[in-house]
This record gives C-alpha cells, sequence and structure tokens, in this order.
C-alpha cells in the first residue's frame, strides 16, 4: 500500500514539475503584451481582422564588423544587451515587439492587443500611436549612441532588474574588448549604428502559419513600406512614409520635434541648432527597384541633435586607420551626401587634416564637356581652373551636382498596350508588342546607356577621387612620422 502511494506521489510530483516547466517556457518565450491581451480579451482570436497600425523596422549597421572580435557567447550577450535596451524602449511607449531576425526587428502599435488604443476613437488612435511610433524611432536612435559609449545613467530609468542586468553583461563585453585597443581606435571601429524605418496604415493582424506554429504578426502593404523605408534609412537616422508625415505634422508633432532637437542642439553647441525644418524633414524621392524603379515619396529625418560633430569626430580617428578607415570616411559621405551640416563639417576637418580634395577632378568626372570649355576659356591654365572651381564650389555643391546627374538618368519607360483590348490572335497581339517593345527600346537606349555609365564609371570614380585623397594623405603622414 505505501509503494503504491508513493508511486502516486512521485507521478503527482511529475506532473507538477512538467506544468511547472511548461510555465516557465510560456513565460520565458510568449510576449508578456501579448497574453495578457488574450487572458484580457478571454480568448484566442482566430480571426484575422483589419486594424489601423504604427509600423517600425530596425537593423543594425555594419554588426557584422563588430561580431568578428567576438566570441560566438559574446556576440549573444551584446545583441541581448542591445535589443533588451531596445525592447526598454518599446516598453516605456506602449511598443509591441513583433519579432526579432538577426541584427534586425520589427515592432509597432495600435491594434486590439495595444491597451491604450483600446477605448480611442480612430482619430485619437492615430495620433496617439503616429506619436508614440516617431518618438519611439528617436529614443532607439538615441540609446543606440549611449549604448556604444556604455553609458549608465539612463538604466536607473529601467525598473525592470533583468534588462538592466542583460545591458550591464553587454557593457562588460565591450569595456573587455575597449581594453584592448587604444581609445581612439575602438571609438573609430566598433560603433554600432542603426537605421530605422516607420510606416502607419491598415494592415491584417491576426494569427498565421500552420497549427503548432501560429505566430502572431501583421501584414499588409503598410508592412513592406515600413521594411523599405528601413532599408534605405540614413545610418543613424530615420526615414518615414509620406503619409506618416501628413499625420505627424497634422498633429502638430513635427514642428514640436523641430523646436526640440534645435534647442537641444543649441545645449550641446552644435551647428544643428539652426537647422531649418525642410533640413531637419528632408523631403526625398525613394526609386523601387523591385517595382521597376517606381518613385516613392518618403521623408528623411535627424535624430542626433549633435550627428554633424559625431561623424566628424569618428572620421578624425578614421583618417589614420589605413584603407578601411578611408572607406569608412567615403562611407560617411555617401550616406551623408545631402546633409550639408555633416558635409561641411568634414570638408571643414579635411582642410584642417591637409587632405586635399581635388575639386576640379570631380568636376571633371562629372561634366568633362563644361570643364573642357572652361579650360579653353581659360587659355589651358589647369591650375586656374582648379583654383576657380575650388572657390566657385564647396564639396557639398559638387555632392548636390552628382545628385542631380543621378536624377537625370533614372527615367525609363516601359512598353505600353491597352489592356482593354481583347485578345485577336496570337499573330496580331504578337505583332502588337513587338512593336511596342521596340519602341520601349529605341526610346530608353540613350537613357539606358547614361544610367550604365553614370554607375559605372561616373560615381565609383567620383567617390575614388576622394578615397585616394585620404589615402595620400595617411601616406603622406606617415613618411613624415618615419623622418628622423
Amino acid at each position: 500500500m505505501m509503494v503504491t502511494l508513493m508511486n502516486g506521489s512521485n507521478e503527482q510530483g511529475s506532473i507538477t514539475e512538467e506544468l511547472a516547466l511548461r510555465r516557465k517556457i510560456e513565460e520565458f518565450y510568449l510576449p508578456r503584451q501579448l497574453v495578457e491581451a488574450i487572458i484580457e480579451a478571454g480568448g484566442i482570436h482566430t480571426i484575422s481582422n483589419e486594424h489601423l497600425i504604427a509600423i517600425g523596422f530596425l537593423d543594425i549597421s555594419r554588426y557584422t564588423f563588430l561580431s568578428q572580435f567576438l566570441s560566438p557567447h559574446e556576440n549573444q550577450i551584446v545583441l541581448n544587451g542591445l535589443y533588451s535596451a531596445f525592447n526598454w524602449v518599446l516598453i516605456k511607449h506602449g511598443g509591441y515587439l513583433n519579432k526579432i531576425e538577426g541584427d534586425s526587428m520589427m515592432f509597432h502599435y495600435g491594434g486590439p492587443i495595444d491597451p491604450k488604443v483600446k477605448h480611442l476613437d480612430e482619430d485619437d488612435s492615430i495620433k496617439h500611436i503616429a506619436r508614440e511610433l516617431f518618438y519611439t524611432c528617436v529614443e532607439l536612435q538615441r540609446v543606440s549612441s549611449l549604448f556604444n559609449q556604455t553609458n549608465e545613467n539612463y538604466l536607473n530609468k529601467i525598473s525592470d532588474r533583468s534588462t538592466v542586468d542583460a545591458i550591464l553583461e553587454a557593457y562588460r563585453i565591450l569595456g573587455e574588448l575597449r581594453s584592448g585597443y587604444a581609445s581612439a581606435t575602438f571609438n573609430a571601429l566598433f560603433q554600432i549604428r542603426i537605421r530605422v524605418g516607420a510606416s502607419l496604415g491598415r494592415v491584417l493582424i491576426g494569427n498565421f502559419g500552420p497549427d503548432g506554429a501560429k505566430q502572431w504578426d501583421v501584414i499588409g502593404m503598410p508592412v513592406i513600406e515600413a521594411k523599405r523605408m528601413e532599408s534605405s534609412a540614413p545610418i543613424g537616422g530615420l526615414r518615414i512614409t509620406s503619409g506618416f508625415f501628413e499625420i505627424l505634422h497634422e498633429n502638430g508633432i513635427t514642428n514640436e520635434y523641430h523646436r526640440r532637437i534645435k534647442r537641444e542642439a543649441n545645449a550641446m553647441g552644435s551647428v544643428y541648432r539652426k537647422i531649418a525644418f525642410e533640413e531637419l524633414f528632408q523631403k526625398a524621392v525613394v526609386y523601387l527597384k523591385d517595382k521597376k524603379n517606381a518613385e516613392f515619396e518618403t521623408y528623411s529625418i535627424q535624430v542626433n541633435p549633435s550627428l554633424p560633430e559625431s561623424i566628424c569626430e569618428q572620421s578624425k580617428l578614421l583618417l589614420s586607420r589605413g584603407e578601411s578607415g578611408a572607406d569608412d570616411i567615403v562611407n560617411f559621405i555617401k550616406y551623408y551626401r545631402g546633409n550639408h551640416f555633416v558635409i561641411d563639417k568634414l570638408e571643414n576637418l579635411f582642410g584642417e587634416e591637409d587632405v586635399v580634395i581635388r575639386k576640379d577632378a570631380l568636376y571633371r568626372i562629372m561634366l568633362p564637356g563644361k570643364y573642357k570649355s572652361m579650360l579653353f576659356d581659360m587659355d589651358g591654365d589647369a591650375v586656374g581652373v582648379r583654383r576657380r572651381i575650388g572657390e566657385s564650389y564647396s564639396l557639398f555643391e559638387l555632392l548636390e551636382m552628382l545628385g542631380k546627374l543621378q536624377d537625370s538618368v533614372k527615367g525609363r519607360s516601359d512598353p505600353e498596350r491597352n489592356k482593354e483590348e481583347d485578345f485577336g490572335g496570337y499573330d496580331l497581339w504578337m505583332s502588337e508588342m513587338r512593336a511596342s517593345i521596340q519602341r520601349a527600346y529605341d526610346i530608353n537606349k540613350k537613357s539606358t546607356h547614361q544610367a550604365y555609365y553614370f554607375y559605372n564609371v561616373i560615381f565609383p570614380l567620383f567617390f575614388e577621387n576622394i578615397k585616394a585623397a585620404i589615402l595620400e594623405n595617411q601616406n603622406r603622414t606617415a613618411v613624415l612620422e618615419e623622418a628622423p
């Protein structure tokens, strides 16, 4: 009898342990916000519904470079700390972390699992989720900057101990890595920078996937658009759809943010204290390769009130880091070529560090005919032409010219036909299509050649010219240092 009781007790204990483990697994893997929403609703939503959602994507740029210097376990610790910091921002603003895939993450606001919009009408809901998503994107960039500095000042604002511990563990790894390098080398090479993109619109939200592997997710064009915004966003910046911008603007959030960033920049002594509204929210057209270069209107937004100074400081450190350092500086110029604050700072740095940018060579690469005409007018005086171009154009103005050239080669026509016409037979159909395609080819032949020449000759030569000037400076500095 006693044996039976013991067996029963063991079985009961085993069941209890299994239930405890299952609960632990659920708490470990299932998002708390989702679980609480399901419990409050009294059951799992089995039918997907359309809802207005504000969606963001984040991608960590150049993390692959940093990961080379860390063991797999150390990489896990650093990423977990970074994502813990990001998730704290989301929780603070009431956002939902939808998924993490490698070095990118997706998050959103609104819908049936967002408790803050349940009792709001649609107008108030739109204003709320637009504001929270926008300031989340801004704060994610700022937390990324603090993470680079292993800054602990914001940790006292985090109430969740496990989040603080995860961030501190990541700081420990970064501290150990920093101790193996000179401070300047570490700060030049190991900066984690992120791109963020956002959109807002109606999506289908609910459970997707087969039984046993279902996921709470959102699908629809706003999700695709948000991802496109992230992939084309400047590193360290934010890109949003024009529709999202209009909602922010209508609700006074853009003007509020403009005042805020100028105030912050002024306190930090940054040139951004003079940033105009149109420079802070810079309208830009993105061309979608997967849509035959269709135009997509967007806004690129600056989020770091001292970005020009930050880029300049890192570039100064990179000047002495060989070809990889030169590549990084050139990439900064590519990323920020539409930002005159950053480019002007870099041009000043080049002047201070004696990096000789041949502006006449840049001009000649882009406009060889005009260069020859100028040379002819000045009786072949190449030195005089160099001086005139150098005095007449800033680096930013030359980059603007490059941008205009790029815009001029993007136009392309596709064959068109009247889709209302009935199919009149194979021969007639193919005859009309052959004529249509040939017309399109004749129209596009010249522009296609121009585009090919721009992207394969002009564009790379322009930036190789700048890279060569940096390498020249590095070589000259090394020779001077070696001289007795």
